[in-house]
């Protein structure tokens, strides 16, 4: 999937202009940057939900515009921020709407469904939960049946605004985890939208900074996610470190850090 040369708007000012993003197959491309970049925006966009403005979004070499709600969303699948918590439904019964595109006829058969569903509810953690009324779970439960609703759409390109929001840092954790195994084990092409920017580091083969509506940045982390460009895009002071060993980039703001020893001190003298 990719967009070229994208803007899109509300009405007003556009919130994001002009901007390129490749989503390849079995790769995850991360979208950072502060609130109000436009990263959200760009992935709704993206998902047809927002109004492309200019430019164009093709999945498979296809035009996105052109497909069928059907088509697209037996290509696309999209776990947006805000979703509401249905009332009276078992979270087997949730998970089954990401099925809808599948179902055929007028009876709506789906002859891969119930593996489908099967499989999103392990995959998720949350089998145990099949039975469970969605409105009795914890808002952390609920993300977690909303995300196996998209895993059991099973399509091809997996876009994820901040899906590791209301969970707590284990499934953080495991979430990452699936997303990077849906790309290295299923192929699947990962658009992610996070606030973390170590998680970025950590999950992405590819980083998008973006800033004021504009792609400033695409590449791998170790290239995207500089101390320059994140200081200046978040205008604080951000240092980023690669470990020698692994790799692994370590970001961090020093004015909080200095603020956390600057608390510390104290109890520590008296100590």
């Amino acid at each position: 999937m990719a967009a070229a040369d994208v803007t899109i708007g509300y009405g007003g000012d556009p919130v994001v202009v002009g901007a390129d993003v490749e989503l390849a197959a079995g790769r995850v491309t991360a979208l950072v940057g502060p609130n109000g970049s436009g990263k959200s925006t760009l992935l709704r966009g993206m998902a047809r939900l927002q109004r492309v403005s200019s430019g164009r979004v093709e999945v498979a070499g296809a035009d996105a515009a052109a497909l069928s709600s059907r088509e697209f969303a037996r290509r696309v699948t999209l776990l947006a921020q805000s979703r509401p918590t249905p009332a009276g439904i078992t979270v087997r019964d949730a998970v089954e709407f990401g099925r809808h595109p599948h179902r055929q006829g007028w009876r709506g058969t789906d002859p891969q469904g119930r593996d489908a569903i099967d499989r999103a509810l392990v995959l998720a953690g949350i089998a145990d939960l099949a039975g469970t009324d969605v409105d009795a779970l914890s808002g952390g439960q609920v993300q977690r049946v909303w995300f196996a609703s998209a895993l059991a759409q099973d399509t091809g390109v997996l876009l994820l605004d901040e899906p590791t929001n209301h969970l707590d840092l284990r499934y953080q954790v495991e979430v990452l985890e699936l997303v990077r195994a849906l790309a290295d084990d299923h192929g699947v092409a990962v658009g992610v939208v996070l606030h973390d920017l170590e998680q970025a580091a950590a999950v992405a083969d590819r980083v998008l900074v973006l800033s004021a509506g504009r792609v400033v940045a695409d590449g791998p982390p170790q290239e995207a996610l500089t101390s320059a460009l994140l200081s200046e895009v978040y205008e604080i002071d951000i240092v980023v470190r690669a470990d020698p060993g692994t790799g692994h980039l370590d970001v961090h703001a020093p004015r909080l850090l200095l603020r956390r020893l600057t608390a510390a001190e104290p109890a520590a003298v008296g100590a």
